[in-house]
């Protein structure tokens, strides 16, 4: 947390490993009328538009990474979640072009509201912690996210499993977010900490 006093403005980290919800909660904290920046959109954006890091990609990956402008996400996947040394190297082209369009975008819309938020799984792995006035964390059973992401994206166990090893375990977030809210129950649960969560910020902006 940086701002521990009140403040003009705030922007807030939305994190969580996979299948935690963090994108559901999201979702409500943009149905209340607070706009939310997806660094996953960011992300598909540096890759469809940006030359440089096509470029540093195909060369570092082959030219199966793209299919035509269009990154080829399982190709990618594969190669990065079964080898750390392969998804250092991506993170490395693509981090810095994420959280500088990140600033950008989330100043451009604090000129018009009180507080902006962004969605995003590596805040702790990515060492953007200071970017964020503070950080909230979405938590939940290993078992439970691991239903959630086989439901949604009706892929494997083992493709989890990779990916969840690549997060930094959830009991070592939990020490350094400045709000956590647990996602083992329902989704009208869920929104109802999202509201709690908004009065609490709101107490802080003058």
């Amino acid at each position: 947390m940086n701002k521990k006093s009140k403040s003009t403005n705030l922007k807030v980290a939305i994190t969580g490993n996979i299948g935690s919800g963090k994108s559901t909660f999201a979702k409500f904290i943009q149905g209340f009328g607070y706009p939310v920046v997806s660094s996953d959109d960011i992300s598909k954006e540096i890759l469809a538009h940006d030359s440089s890091a096509r470029t540093k990609i195909i060369k570092s990956f082959g030219a199966q990474s793209f299919r035509g402008n269009e990154i080829n996400t399982k190709f990618i996947a594969d190669k990065v979640f079964s080898d750390p040394k392969n998804l250092k190297k991506i993170n490395s082209i693509l981090h810095p072009l994420v959280q500088k369009k990140i600033d950008k975008i989330s100043d451009e819309l604090l000129k018009s509201s009180k507080m902006v938020f962004v969605e995003a799984a590596l805040i702790y792995e990515a060492k953007m912690e200071k970017m964020f006035d503070f950080i909230v964390l979405i938590v939940s059973d290993k078992d439970i996210r691991m239903k959630r992401y086989l439901t949604s994206r009706k892929s494997s166990e083992e493709d989890f499993l990779k990916r969840e090893k690549n997060q930094s375990p959830q009991e070592l977030k939990q020490k350094k977010a400045d709000f956590i809210f647990s996602n083992n129950g329902s989704t009208a649960e869920l929104k109802s900490k999202a509201i709690l969560l908004l009065k609490v910020l709101e107490g802080f902006i003058n």
